[in-house]
């Protein structure tokens, strides 16, 4: 599983001219997920995105979480990035996860986020979405949970 995690000072997604998500002081997740992921790679990610350490505390620090700022969580599905360009310029998309596993697993994350009491936003899975967004810092983490970075 891999994300690409940005905090964001407020972040949307927009489907056929319609707001489905917003946020306002949070973090902006990009989601994809691999043919091989697990729920350990769930967890993983989940667990990394939650207790990340990138909100600035009283002596302006990266050393607060989502939850240490009271955050939003806005989780957009993205399988664009298992794209694979080692070989000419067109991406091949063959490790990421085919729908009905993708979008079970991304489903999986909002639940995890809801239950935590975390205010979860969200965009639609497998749709053409607009999203918009101001990065605060600029601030944009990578994570994967086979730790290739």
């Amino acid at each position: 599983m891999r994300a690409v995690v940005q905090r964001v000072m407020n972040a949307s997604v927009i489907v056929d001219d319609k707001t489905v998500g917003e946020i306002s002081n949070g973090l902006l997740l990009f989601l994809g997920v691999c043919e091989e992921d697990e729920d350990k790679d769930l967890e993983y990610i989940y667990n990394k995105v939650i207790g990340l350490r990138i909100f600035t505390d009283e002596n302006d620090l990266m050393n607060l979480s989502l939850k240490d700022v009271d955050g939003e969580l806005l989780i957009v599905s993205q399988f664009t990035l298992y794209g694979d360009v080692r070989k000419g310029k067109r991406p091949s998309f063959t490790k990421a996860a085919k729908g009905e596993k993708a979008e079970n697993m991304y489903n999986s994350f909002i639940e995890k986020a809801i239950s935590d009491d975390i205010k979860t936003e969200t965009g639609i899975f497998g749709a053409d979405m607009k999203v918009e967004l101001v990065n605060d810092g600029p601030v944009t983490i990578l994570l994967d949970s086979s730790k290739l970075f």
